[in-house]
């Protein structure tokens, strides 16, 4: 029986990952942002980039992502690791709290990478293991993200779907889903991405990524490579509508690691992350409320405009309670760009 935790939220909206080179804009600026997201292992000491967290988690929700926990080792969890990220969570009390579904330590040493496991049930054994030693440290349940991969096991007896399924089922862990990793290990391993997200657990998913990939030509195929290191590209975008149409609005975090931007570039796609889900659940109202109208309905003239209002979107609220007639679909202008080649 997986012990309970208390899940902790961030507000279903968009934020961003917050870059070194973006602090002290932060810091005098405070920029309309839904949410901020650090690696756990740049804020493990101390600093002025430490004290410069503490000052922005007073105005925005944190998020902790950590990379070197390696869930995936069978020798278990670094406990020297896992403490210092217990002091992390202690510090700054954040909202939320991922990792990775990986390994990246063997024999002792780290490797500079997240590299896939085998699916299977002596796998899951050993990562619901390790999770279960991180949750109770942490005293928190604790969101596993899913990989972008570009090589599969033959012998692997499920999919990561499935095994991400009963990780949650074995521990009460969340999920955090990369739609570009999904994204990314669909057209490299040739599997059907929706498919991927529609078998996940829809009540376990507690964050979003969003991020670009480059795509690499090796001979006469393509590979998409994981670098955040892009604008997110239309087909992430459209993974992503296909996403919050099944699970509703989630918090939504933009990635952007390499060949980092100007801090407004981010803003932007947050707030083009914010806009799409918006529409998404005003059309789905729109769609609910038409189909109720064509059953005989009580006479009335009221119309509910806070109802209206929770789509994030008051302009379009308004709009549609002054209009007689039927509303017209919002669509998005097309995303120009997205990709780059590889380095």
């Amino acid at each position: 029986m997986p012990r309970a935790f208390q899940p902790l939220a961030i507000p279903a909206s968009a934020g961003i990952g917050l870059r070194s080179p973006h602090i002290g804009e932060m810091l005098t600026r405070r920029p309309s942002a839904g949410w901020l997201e650090v690696h756990a292992e740049n804020y493990m000491g101390d600093g002025a980039g430490v004290e410069a967290l503490e000052r922005l988690r007073q105005t925005y929700p944190l998020s902790v992502h950590g990379v070197g926990l390696s869930l995936g080792s069978a020798r278990g969890v670094d406990r020297d690791h896992l403490e210092r990220l217990r002091r992390v969570c202690e510090r700054f009390q954040p909202d939320l709290v991922s990792e990775h579904l990986a390994w990246s330590v063997a024999d002792g040493a780290y490797l500079n990478d997240l590299l896939p496991l085998r699916y299977d049930e002596e796998a899951l054994a050993i990562v619901a293991r390790n999770v279960a030693t991180v949750q109770d440290r942490l005293k928190r349940q604790v969101l596993i993200e899913n990989l972008s991969a570009y090589v599969a096991f033959t012998d692997s007896s499920m999919n990561e779907a499935e095994f991400l399924s009963e990780l949650v089922v074995r521990t009460g862990c969340g999920l955090l889903l990369d739609v570009n990793n999904v994204q990314v290990s669909a057209h490299n391993l040739q599997y059907d991405a929706k498919a991927f997200i529609d078998a996940l657990p829809a009540d376990a998913i507690g964050e979003i990524h969003l991020a670009g990939h480059a795509l690499n030509q090796v001979g006469a195929d393509t590979v998409l490579i994981d670098d955040h290191g892009s604008r997110v590209p239309p087909v992430v975008w459209s993974l992503y509508q296909h996403a919050i149409g099944r699970l509703g609005p989630r918090p939504t975090l933009i990635e952007w690691d390499t060949d980092v931007p100007v801090l407004d570039v981010l803003l932007g796609e947050a707030m083009w992350a914010d806009m799409l889900s918006a529409s998404i659940m005003f059309d789905r109202k729109r769609t609910a409320r038409q189909t109720a109208a064509a059953k005989p309905q009580p006479q009335s003239t009221l119309v509910s405009i806070e109802a209206e209002a929770r789509t994030g979107m008051p302009v379009l609220a308004a709009f549609a309670v002054a209009r007689a007639g039927p509303a017209v679909p919002l669509a998005l202008p097309p995303i120009q760009g997205g990709y780059h080649a590889a380095a």
